[in-house]
């Protein structure tokens, strides 16, 4: 079996179906097959894992080495839900799996975790291997609609509509980022009449529309802004961004980007401070900006006293005319505002927030009023910076739902683990 043409099921109901074809629900299909369950994986793109694929160009930054009581901190109010499993389901164990396949992995000097191929498509290639091996089978080009009004899942399939009654379910559709790779957010509509608790969906990890000048824009749209630190909210990181024709983006700003994005939500905008020079004091950058200039500009004073890059200068200057006194000027360097009006749109975002309210799941993560129906992945109410826990929360959720299902279909199964 490859990614590109994997095998179509006969139309028969699975024992299991999951919906979703991401990290999450080839977890979760995984985890249901190695307990002797027949699976069936539907999912409405050609291929599977499409998105997945997508961020393995990055590197594929599985996720992260730190110590797990600082790992579970970064899914915040999310935690009590997702922690159960993430410590079932751990960077250790992730990284375990990943031998399994073959796949040796690396740690970045930042902590990150990373396969040593830094691409996504030979594990993906292991893993289909393995599904295939267990007997996984994969309906593609069939996006789920819902129920009917007997239970059974209802998909738009290449010829039409068809259905399936699985004695267990796994969703897992991901968020809405990305629609043209498989996750639109689509499945909020059937969950919403099924009268599931929905958190509406908005991007996360996502870059933010600023009103930049003409100048600015149409010379330095493209260029990236290093050696720098955002602060909002009494919260600093450091960084790079890029600056792009609309506004800004990047690794240091998608890790502030839920204050940024629910304060501009409260206010209609957010200020965050940049400091161009974070290495720097104010007392030592002062002194650097006092020395003489002589006939130098100003621009080529900051560029060679301050060290501050063009970009960098053209950002200090679209504040306002830079200040003459050298304390002046370098308290603006340290602390330059800038003005967010709008996150940037959903289907560029890097991942979602919302989704399925986490009161909605047991601690099976099966959905409370439906039996025998389990979520995972991104489509829950959670979100995490970059860094490797986005893809750390969808294994350890799609694992948890599919052990989940199984430990459903053995009670009411008994010793009858296939369906004939």
């Amino acid at each position: 079996m490859s990614a590109d043409h994997p095998p179509e099921p006969t139309l028969e109901a699975p024992l299991a179906a999951v919906v979703g074809a991401g990290p999450a629900g080839l977890m979760a299909a995984e985890r249901l097959a190695a307990r002797g369950f027949n699976v069936t994986v539907y999912d409405r793109m050609p291929s599977p894992a499409r998105k997945f694929l997508l961020a393995g160009r990055g590197g594929l930054n599985l996720t992260h080495s730190e110590p797990l009581e600082r790992l579970l901190e970064r899914y915040g109010p999310a935690r009590s839900t997702l922690e159960p499993a993430i410590r079932v389901f751990s960077s250790e164990w992730l990284i375990d799996w990943c031998q399994g396949l073959g796949i040796e992995t690396f740690v970045g000097t930042s902590g990150r975790v990373f396969p040593k191929a830094l691409k996504a498509s030979p594990l993906l290639r292991a893993w289909l291997r393995r599904l295939e091996t267990q007997g996984v089978r994969f309906g593609l080009r069939r996006r789920w609609t819902g129920w009917t009004p007997d239970g059974a899942l209802v998909f738009e399939g290449p010829d039409g509509p068809e259905t399936a009654r699985p004695a267990a379910t796994v969703l897992a559709l991901g968020g809405a980022s990305w629609p043209r790779l498989g996750a639109d957010g689509a499945w909020t509509g059937p969950l919403d009449a099924a009268g599931v608790a929905l958190t509406p969906l908005r991007p996360a990890n996502c870059g933010f529309l600023v009103p930049w000048s003409e100048a600015l824009a149409g010379r330095f749209a493209g260029e990236p802004l290093k050696r720098a630190a955002l602060s909002f909210e009494g919260v600093t990181v450091r960084g790079e961004a890029m600056i792009t024709a609309d506004g800004i983006e990047g690794g240091l700003i998608y890790a502030l980007s839920a204050r940024l994005r629910d304060a501009i939500a409260r206010s209609g905008t957010a200020r965050p401070t940049l400091d161009l020079r974070p290495d720097l004091s104010p007392d030592q950058l002062a002194a650097k900006l006092a020395a003489p200039r002589g006939t130098r500009s100003l621009s080529t004073h900051l560029r060679k006293a301050a060290g501050l890059s063009p970009v960098a200068v053209a950002l200090l200057r679209e504040a306002g005319p830079p200040p003459a006194e050298a304390e002046a000027l370098a308290r603006r360097i340290k602390a330059l505002p800038l003005t967010f009006t709008a996150p940037k749109g959903i289907e560029r975002a890097i991942s979602t927030a919302g989704g399925v309210a986490l009161p909605e799941l047991d601690g099976a993560f099966m959905l409370r009023g439906r039996p025998g129906v389990f979520l995972a992945g991104e489509m829950l109410d959670w979100e995490a910076p970059t860094g490797g826990y986005l893809l750390q929360a969808c294994f350890a959720t799609g694992a948890a739902a599919g052990d989940g299902a199984a430990d459903w279909l053995a009670r009411i199964c008994g010793d009858r683990p296939y369906l004939t």
